[in-house]
């Protein structure tokens, strides 16, 4: 598994790791049970501090995606999926909430709505 980080992206070096390390157990390059890079050979590679790993770490722990065991390190956790699943589900459902808001103060109804979404969606299948 490579992650690269750059410094001139707009998020932060943490979210990158954190973003590319999920990817990876999405698409199956990580397999559950699987070890992940220790903080500090991470760290290294990367050229980064520490505790910008660490913070990455706790967010795919905190989200799931990984366990941690003292003296042992970190495993790609068995609830991955659900919880990417969810959390790509919930940011679904902010971008629909503010495409409803500017819909009923434009005046377009929900008909509309539907068709513009249903051509979006099928526009690069």
């Amino acid at each position: 598994m490579d992650i690269v980080v750059s410094n001139k992206a707009s998020r932060p070096l943490y979210e990158q790791i954190s973003t590319q390390i999920k990817a990876a157990i999405m698409s199956g390059e990580l397999k559950t049970g699987e070890a992940i890079p220790s903080v500090r050979s991470l760290a290294k590679s990367l050229h980064i501090s520490i505790l910008t790993v660490q913070k990455a770490y706790a967010t795919l722990q905190e989200d799931g995606f990984i366990e941690s065991t003292a003296g042992k390190g970190c495993y790609v956790s068995a609830q991955n999926q659900d919880f990417y699943l969810e959390e790509q589900q919930k940011k679904i459902e902010e971008h629909f909430t503010d495409a409803i808001e500017v819909a009923r103060a434009s005046g377009i109804s929900l008909d509309k709505l539907i068709n513009l979404l249903t051509l979006l969606y099928q526009e690069d299948e």
